[in-house]
C-alpha cells in the first residue's frame, strides 16, 4: 500500500479518534448499568489482489449488560479493485488503484425499548477523493422523542453546512435503508450522503459533524430507555425486526459488498449482524 499522503493520514486520524471517543461513552454507559464490560480489540491485516500489503484494521466489540452486542471498526486499506467491482466504484472504472479510510459502528441492545444504530462515515480515493457515510436509528419499539431527538441533533449538526443539507441527506437515507422485498424501511432513519467532494476542509468538516451529532443523540438515547422494564412479546417483536436487519444487511447493504470485495476481514464486516434474531 502507498504511503499516505497528508488528507489520507488527516482522515484516519480523525476516525481513529472517534472510535476512541464512543467506545468510552458506550463503556460509561456500561458502568453506570453495573457491568465491567468492555471492549476488546483485534488487529487484522489486508493482502492485496497483487499480493501487496493492503493496509487493515481494528476490530472492537463489547458484550455487556445494556450493549448486547457492538462493534466498532476502523479500517485504512488502499490497492486495487478486482474485476468488474472497480466499475461500480465512483472514479474507478478507468484505473482500478483505491485508497479508503474509515469507521463503522452498529450496536444491538438487550432492552428492547433501545434503539439499534448505524453510524458510518469514510474517505476514499480513487482518480476522485470524496467522503461519505451518516447515521440511521433502528428501534424494534419507536418512541416519537427518540426520533425527534436524534434528527433535530443531525439536523443542528447539518445546517451550518448547507441549508439544504439535512432535507437531502435524510431523503437518501430513506431511499436506501429500504428493504424492498419487505416493503418497509429498517428503521426510523437519518441521513445518509456519498460522493461528497470537492473542498476537502469544508467537506472534512461536514464529516466529523456526522460523528460528532451521533455522539450528542445516541447515548442520551440509550441512557433514556436502557432501564425501561419489558416483556417477553417485547423480546418476540425484537427479535423479529433483527431478523429484517439482517436481511438488509446481507443483501442491499453497499458496505457489506465492499468489504467482501476488497478483501476485508470478515468478522469485521459482518459484526453488523444481531447475536440473536428469528425469522417467524
Amino acid at each position: 500500500m502507498a504511503p499516505l499522503d497528508e488528507q489520507q493520514s488527516t482522515a484516519r486520524s480523525w476516525f481513529e479518534h472517534l472510535r476512541d471517543l464512543i467506545c468510552a461513552e458506550f463503556v460509561a454507559i456500561e458502568r453506570e448499568a453495573g457491568s465491567d464490560a468492555d471492549f476488546e480489540y483485534l488487529s487484522w491485516d489486508r493482502t492485496d489482489p497483487s499480493g501487496e500489503p493492503g493496509g487493515g484494521g481494528v476490530r472492537g466489540v463489547m458484550k455487556g449488560k445494556v450493549f448486547e452486542k457492538v462493534g466498532v471498526n476502523v479500517s485504512t486499506v488502499g490497492g486495487t479493485f478486482e474485476g468488474e467491482f472497480a466499475k461500480s466504484i465512483h472514479g474507478a472504472a478507468e484505473d482500478p488503484g483505491f485508497f479508503a479510510t474509515g469507521i463503522s459502528l452498529v450496536a444491538h441492545m438487550a432492552n428492547p425499548h433501545v434503539p439499534a444504530v448505524h453510524m458510518n462515515t469514510r474517505f476514499l480515493v480513487t482518480t476522485k477523493r470524496w467522503f461519505g457515510g451518516g447515521a440511521d436509528l433502528n428501534p424494534p419499539i419507536p418512541y416519537d422523542e427518540d426520533t425527534a431527538d436524534f434528527h433535530a441533533t443531525l439536523k443542528a449538526h447539518c445546517d451550518p453546512h448547507g441549508a439544504d443539507y439535512y432535507d437531502r441527506f435524510k431523503k437518501w437515507a430513506d431511499d436506501y435503508f429500504y428493504i424492498p422485498h419487505r416493503q418497509c424501511h429498517r428503521g426510523v432513519g437519518g441521513i445518509f450522503a456519498d460522493h461528497v467532494e470537492g473542498d476537502f476542509d469544508a467537506n472534512f468538516e461536514f464529516i466529523k459533524d456526522i460523528g460528532r451529532a451521533f455522539l450528542d443523540s445516541y447515548p442520551r438515547i440509550v441512557r433514556r430507555r436502557m432501564h425501561s422494564p419489558f416483556t417477553e412479546a417485547d423480546m418476540a417483536q425484537m427479535l423479529t425486526w433483527r431478523g429484517r436487519y439482517a436481511e438488509f444487511n446481507l443483501v442491499y447493504d453497499r458496505g457489506t459488498l465492499f468489504g467482501l470485495k476488497t478483501g476485508g476481514n470478515i468478522d469485521a464486516i459482518l459484526m453488523s449482524l444481531p447475536p440473536l434474531a428469528t425469522w417467524a
